[in-house]
């Protein structure tokens, strides 16, 4: 697979929808998070990310706009021990309550399926990293070309990640209507460079009109100390 520039790749796309990158760093000795999400409606634009300790949530940037939580208010990233989840949706908790039980990430995700926001039916990205070995697994569940009645369920793993390489996933191909939804293995991107210049490279190739928040975390592979950056449109 040829790796692509990340910043090229979604400044070229005006509605990647939601985002997530895994990998290691250049410098060998860090694990690479980043989770984006964007918004067309009033109601998606309408939030802002807010760091919880370890994890990070979704909240209402004007509450009393907020018109439908269902899909918009959720944990995008949790912490269990060394494995840090990342996901668009409320199935990070599904994830993170199978993982406390000795379960494991496929199995939390067989149990869910894509979004029910028809006609879009958007898919349900996910990811996973494990700190103690800088090992990742993402996985995407969608629908079948908009079909509500057929689910897909794809799952990637990667093992030993090379340095100065990640995957991107994220949940629309494009913009359209219906929007159509990701195909495909994730793309393989390069990392590098500080959490700084990552997150404000990311943030200022987003497209201006649709992105509405960003999320980074570098994680020191050895100690598992970590540094995470939050850019929000609205503040």
């Amino acid at each position: 697979m040829k790796k692509i520039d990340l910043y090229t790749e979604v400044n070229h796309n005006s509605y990647p929808g939601r985002g997530i990158v895994i990998g290691k760093h250049a410098d060998a000795k860090h694990a690479v998070i980043a989770y984006f999400i964007m918004g067309r409606s009033e109601n998606s634009r309408n939030r802002i990310f807010v760091s919880e300790q370890d994890h990070l949530k979704t909240q209402a940037f004007d509450p009393a706009k907020l018109i439908d939580p269902s899909l918009i208010i959720y944990y995008p990233v949790r912490v269990l021990n060394d494995m840090t989840i990342v996901t668009n949706g409320d199935q990070t908790d599904t994830i993170y309550d199978f993982l406390k039980a000795g379960n494991s990430f496929e199995a939390a995700l067989r149990t869910r399926t894509f979004e029910p926001d028809a006609d879009n039916f958007t898919p349900r990205i996910s990811g996973i990293l494990d700190r103690k070995t800088g090992d990742y697994r993402l996985s995407i569940l969608k629908s079948a070309n908009h079909n509500p009645s057929s689910a897909q369920r794809f799952f990637f793993e990667y093992t030993a990640p090379l340095a100065g390489e990640g995957h991107f996933i994220h949940t629309y191909e494009c913009d359209g209507n219906p929007i159509p939804s990701f195909s495909g293995e994730p793309k393989l991107v390069e990392i590098s460079g500080s959490i700084d210049e990552f997150t404000d490279q990311l943030w200022q190739n987003l497209n201006a009109e649709n992105k509405v928040s960003l999320f980074t975390r570098f994680i020191d592979l050895k100690t598992g100390h970590f540094e995470t950056r939050i850019v929000n449109k609205n503040q």
